[in-house]
């Protein structure tokens, strides 16, 4: 299982930008992965930073990429 740090490189490198964690963290969990909680999470249910809808094809190839999907 890729790390955040290597989807992020992975990210940047074929569509030009880096995800925040928390995108990456949302995008897993659409997709039927159980990401673990922050630590510093206020609310479990709540998400204060969503991934935005441009962006989640270029999150979901790096979980392709890196076979997680």
């Amino acid at each position: 299982m890729a790390t955040i740090k290597e989807i992020q490189d992975y990210t940047k490198a074929q569509s030009g930008f880096v995800p925040k964690s928390c995108w990456i963290a949302h995008v897993k969990e659409i997709c039927g992965l159980s990401p673990k909680t922050a630590h510093n999470r206020k609310e479990i249910n709540v998400r204060q930073n969503p991934y935005p809808i441009e962006k989640i094809d270029a999150i979901k190839d790096a979980l392709r990429y890196y076979k997680m999907i």
